[in-house]
């Protein structure tokens, strides 16, 4: 009973060798990530369209219940971009931004997902993440990275500009570029080059001073801190606000509040089809950072352990004022470069947070939204990959088109379109490259019991044997083409007496695939022609030997290619088997 809580609640098993030093070691790293997080989830609340205490609301009790109930050391959970966007476009089909009803859904939303997280995790289901394909995602990425970009550029210029779409946002931006106010863009621009730099250029700068390299990393992770403090200092000294220059503006100075998510059934209707991409997305970014850290230090990632973990966050965060969250890239790595060995580092994150959100949200009330936006902008660009393209483009044209498709749909039609399509697309292509795998006539190397394609290797064949080698589990998408395959070679070479089927491949024979098979040797036994089976694997044979298909089999089953050949062709067999010996004969 007791292992069986611990594999729900992974701090019983790590909290057991946590040391001082460990401790110290998180400590320093939940530092380090507080300073970075406090402008970040100000930030992501903003491009979700909420309040910006929401974000930091956000990254408080999620961060802590993904601590007891996550299995990454190093995941840091709390709002990121691509899910915020999601958010925005989600929430704002069901109520206008800046209401109490906008809020609520985005409460709903996360509560949604967290359950559905939850769900998946109880019932062992982190595997539907597998089909989102890689190109997908990272097209998906991509095109989200541009759109989180472009959402922000109406901020960096002080104007009103709305759409969910690439050319939407661009048109309303170019409509009202006329109203630019131009001290929001000085501030704007020159936050966002400063940021560009401290991202390239500031580390090694301060190592060239002679600073430690803990100390420059540090310092380099805290630039849009002071981002953040010259630019609220600009607008509090010269009243910048009073010329137009947009703030965040008052803040409540509070520990996360207690909220309830509205649960309408309307509601619920509207938002659980956004509610599972979020859970999907989320899922696949966070377990895609945590197994990548883990296997640096050489750890274990429960994949369906990390979904009841970001579940209970998502819940969390449902009940504390915030909107879906899950595990960020850029955080994450701050966590991990800075130390953290223990998901504890994370709940002093929170703790940091919660001081701040108590005492320190007064001063950023002259924080001006195109800081913000900078942040926001200089953080999502990283995201965008194009050199992916031409990767994908020299080594798969289907997982290119895949992905060219995502960017398309994502920039063209909004995110969830995006992100149906990318599923969609990755589904299709996998049944596409299985319902036609690659099959090979095989023949044997001249003196080995080996078996080759014949058109890659010099190889030893019988005109009454067709030996097909099928690259492929055998299922209903498939099956036919096999049919076809063997029918045509058949028909095409009237001196086939027996065909062997090498199974190697072969890791499941579906229900539709059995009546194939059976199909296969009526046909071929009403051509005269024999039907054979080699290289069975054990759960595949356990279950032909559970249908009557080997009882009406009119050939063998043999354990190896080899033996079918030999059994059918046996001087011929022996004749390649006999040089070898001879030519080991001569060498000796």
């Amino acid at each position: 009973m007791i292992e069986r809580i611990k594999t729900y609640m992974p701090i019983l098993d790590w909290g057991k060798t946590y040391t001082r030093e460990t401790f110290g070691n998180d400590m320093i790293a939940a530092v380090i990530v507080t300073i970075m997080l406090i402008p970040q989830s100000l930030a992501y609340a903003l491009l979700a369209g909420l309040p910006p205490e929401a974000g930091i609301y956000a990254s408080i009790a999620p961060i802590i219940l993904y601590a007891i109930f996550g299995t990454s050391r190093a995941l840091a959970v709390g709002p990121v971009a691509v899910v915020s966007l999601m958010t925005a476009a989600a929430v704002g089909q069901v109520a206008e931004q800046g209401t109490m009803g906008y809020a609520a859904a985005a409460l709903t939303l996360a509560l949604l997902s967290g359950v559905m997280l939850m769900a998946m995790g109880i019932f062992r289901l982190g595997f539907l993440a597998s089909f989102l394909s890689h190109p997908v995602i990272v097209g998906f990425i991509t095109a989200s990275g541009l759109l989180i970009a472009a959402s922000q550029l109406k901020h960096l210029l002080g104007i009103d500009a709305g759409g969910h779409t690439l050319p939407e946002m661009l048109y309303d931006i170019v409509l009202h570029l006329g109203q630019t106010n131009i001290i929001t863009l000085v501030l704007g621009a020159a936050a966002t080059g400063f940021l560009f730099w401290v991202r390239k250029g500031l580390k090694p700068r301060l190592l060239a001073l002679g600073l430690k390299p803990k100390l420059a990393d540090v310092l380099t992770k805290a630039g849009p801190v002071a981002a953040v403090v010259a630019t609220t200092v600009a607008v509090w000294v010269f009243r910048l606000d009073e010329a137009g220059v947009k703030i965040v503006g008052a803040v409540p100075q509070s520990l996360p509040p207690f909220t309830i998510p509205a649960l309408s059934l309307d509601m619920i209707e509207l938002l659980a089809v956004p509610a599972l991409l979020i859970s999907v997305v989320g899922f696949v970014e966070s377990i895609s950072v945590a197994q990548t850290f883990a296997a640096k230090k050489r750890q274990r990632v429960d994949p369906d352990q990390e979904l009841i973990g970001l579940g209970a966050a998502n819940i969390g965060a449902a009940f504390t004022g915030g909107y879906p969250v899950t595990g960020g890239f850029s955080r994450s790595v701050v966590n991990f470069d800075a130390g953290a060995e223990t998901p504890a580092a994370g709940a002093y994150t929170a703790v940091g947070l919660a001081i701040a959100a108590v005492a320190l949200t007064p001063l950023v009330y002259f924080l001006p939204k195109a800081t913000l936006a900078a942040t926001i902008v200089v953080a999502v660009l990283s995201l965008v990959d194009f050199g992916a393209l031409k990767r994908i483009w020299s080594y798969s044209k289907s997982d290119f088109a895949a992905q060219f498709a995502t960017i398309v749909l994502t920039l063209g039609f909004g995110v969830e379109v995006g992100i149906v399509a990318g599923v969609l697309l990755s589904i299709t292509l996998y049944l596409y490259r299985t319902s036609r795998p690659h099959c090979a006539v095989v023949g044997q190397v001249p003196g080995t019991e080996h078996f080759r394609n014949v058109e890659r290797h010099r190889v030893v064949t019988s005109p009454r044997l067709y030996m097909l080698r099928m690259d492929e589990s055998i299922y209903f998408p498939n099956a036919r083409y096999l049919q076809d395959r063997i029918y045509k070679a058949v028909a095409q070479d009237k001196t086939v007496q027996h065909v062997v089927l090498q199974c190697s491949a072969v890791n499941e024979i579906d229900a539709s695939a059995l009546e194939a098979l059976e199909e296969i040797n009526h046909h071929l036994k009403e051509s005269g022609v024999t039907f054979h089976l080699s290289e069975v694997k054990g759960p595949v044979m356990d279950r032909l030997l559970r249908s009557h298909f080997l009882d009406a089999l009119t050939g063998g089953v043999y354990l190896t290619q080899y033996d079918a050949f030999s059994a059918l062709e046996p001087e011929l067999a022996m004749e390649t088997l006999r040089g070898k010996r001879l030519v080991q004969a001569c060498h000796a």
